[in-house]
Parts: structure tokens; C-alpha cells; sequence
């Protein structure tokens, strides 16, 4: 395990390539109309901005840690159980980009022997840098992180997604929609999972759950939220992990946090169990 110190400039690494990274989407934003590409679905995109901000961020992850392994949502890799690695999404929101909606990110997090050690995520159009480091807090532009205190399913506000194969699959999280809208003070579907964990973790929203989740859209999301007093299970409430696909994320107040799995699988009886790499 490395010591603070040696963590203290992967961190500012990441912080000055999650920017670059941002000031490259802005600029890929304001050009219309957008060259975006199919990668199976008509839901599932990936655009030139995505390319260009993967190439930049591959590129400077080889010249600095040229031994570090890397997984990236559009070059794929691998995530080992053991040494250094970085995961990287670098363009979370790719569906909303497209369109011209305003809600995407950037995201970062850095891997030692299988464990997420920080987690950095920038909203580059209202300019806002999310991270986290084990043990020193999580930050938003020098203003430290707290989630919320909410313990009542009735007064809060969630988050969620919904995987890509949602029109031919059963299995497509509706129920588990109907189930916390009308139970909630709402459920907010803002297209980038990195950024809804960031705002969980900023106490904007006081929980968050989803299926079909890769490492590339949670790593960062889970020091956040662990580093802000929050807390991170699998929808049966087990220890989670980014390899697993499905995740509860919360506030951490305990009635508040059995409130969400206990609704989700109050919400899922007759649907099939899950099994890995989702359980």
C-alpha cells in the first residue's frame, strides 16, 4: 500500500488531466452538429469529443506512469487485482453530450492492488472539480464534502440510470423507479453516473441506485462518497466493489440506507435473482 505522500501527486495528476480533459469537452461542445458514432444501439454512443479526450488522457497516463495498468471506458483494458492502475471514463454522459444537454463529466480514479485510492470528477461547463483521497476528505473547488443527514425515504431526493438493452430487457430498473417515485420527494435521471455519485456525495442528493454499472462510471464515485461519511452497497446490502454492476449509494444513515435496498427488493420481487458479476 503506498503512503500519503506517494498517493499526494497521483492526485494532482489526475486534478490537471481531469481539467485538460474538461477544457477539450468544452471546446468539442460548442460545435454543432456532433460526429457521434453507434457502438450496438441507438442508445449506446460514443462521439469524436469522447476519442479526442481519451487520447489525450491515455497519452499523458503513458508518458508519466508508463507501468501502470489503465482501463478506459472506449479502449477497454484490464483492472488487476494487484499493482497500480487507473480507471478512466472520458466522457461520462456521452448520450446527454450528443444531444447538446448539459450534463456530462470527466472522471478519474486511481487503483493500488485492487483498491480505489482516489477518485477525482469534473463537471467542466459549471466548472466544478470533485475528489477524494483515502483518508483526507472529499473536496469540491476547496469547499470539503458532507453528505446529507436525510433518515426518511419520504424527504429525500434520489438519483438513478438505466442500462442501455432497457427496451429488450425485463430486467431495465422501471420497477425500481415506480417504486421510489411515489415514495420520494423525486428520482432525478441525469445521464452521467460519475456526476450523481459526486452529488450524493455533496449532500445534493441523499441517495442513488442503478444497474449495469462499469468500474469506469463508479470508482471515483465510491471515494467520494466513502470520504464525504457515505456509504456504498450492492442492492442486497453486501460489500460492494466496482467489478460488481450494480450498487446502492447513500448518506449512510443506517434507516435511511435499509430504507433504499429493502425498496429495491421489495420493488424486483418476480424479477429473475441477479448473479455475477451484478450480484
Amino acid at each position: 500500500m503506498r503512503h500519503r505522500s506517494d498517493i499526494q501527486p497521483l492526485l494532482e495528476f489526475a486534478i490537471e488531466v481531469a481539467k485538460q480533459a474538461g477544457e477539450l469537452l468544452r471546446e468539442y461542445n460548442r460545435l454543432r452538429p456532433r460526429q457521434v458514432t453507434s457502438k450496438g444501439s441507438a442508445v449506446d454512443l460514443v462521439t469524436e469529443a469522447d476519442l479526442a479526450s481519451e487520447r489525450l488522457i491515455l497519452g499523458r497516463l503513458r508518458q508519466h506512469y508508463p507501468d501502470h495498468a489503465v482501463l478506459s471506458e472506449e479502449a477497454q483494458g484490464e483492472l488487476p487485482a494487484q499493482g497500480p492502475a487507473w480507471v478512466v471514463d472520458p466522457l461520462d454522459g456521452t448520450v446527454n453530450f450528443a444531444h447538446g444537454y448539459p450534463v456530462f463529466s470527466v472522471t478519474l480514479a486511481f487503483f493500488q492492488d485492487g483498491a480505489v485510492q482516489l477518485g477525482v470528477t469534473y463537471d467542466p461547463l459549471r466548472e466544478e472539480l470533485f475528489w477524494a483521497q483515502r483518508g483526507q476528505g472529499a473536496w469540491c473547488n476547496g469547499q470539503r464534502l458532507q453528505v446529507s443527514a436525510t433518515a426518511e425515504l419520504g424527504r429525500s431526493l434520489l438519483g438513478t440510470g438505466f442500462q442501455y438493452d432497457r427496451a429488450t430487457n425485463p430486467d431495465n430498473n422501471l420497477a425500481e423507479f415506480s417504486y421510489f417515485v411515489t415514495r420520494t420527494r423525486g428520482v432525478r435521471r441525469g445521464g452521467s453516473a460519475a456526476l450523481d455519485l459526486a452529488w450524493v456525495a455533496s449532500g445534493r442528493m441523499d441517495g442513488f441506485w442503478e444497474k449495469g454499472l462499469n468500474p469506469w462510471d463508479t470508482a471515483a464515485g465510491q471515494v467520494l462518497i466513502e470520504e464525504a461519511g457515505g456509504r456504498i452497497t450492492t442492492y442486497s446490502g453486501a460489500a460492494w466493489h466496482p467489478r460488481v454492476r450494480n450498487l446502492v449509494a447513500s448518506n449512510g444513515v443506517p434507516a435511511f440506507h435499509a430504507a433504499l435496498v429493502e425498496g429495491i427488493r421489495i420493488a424486483r420481487q418476480g424479477l429473475p435473482p441477479l448473479s455475477a458479476p451484478y450480484a
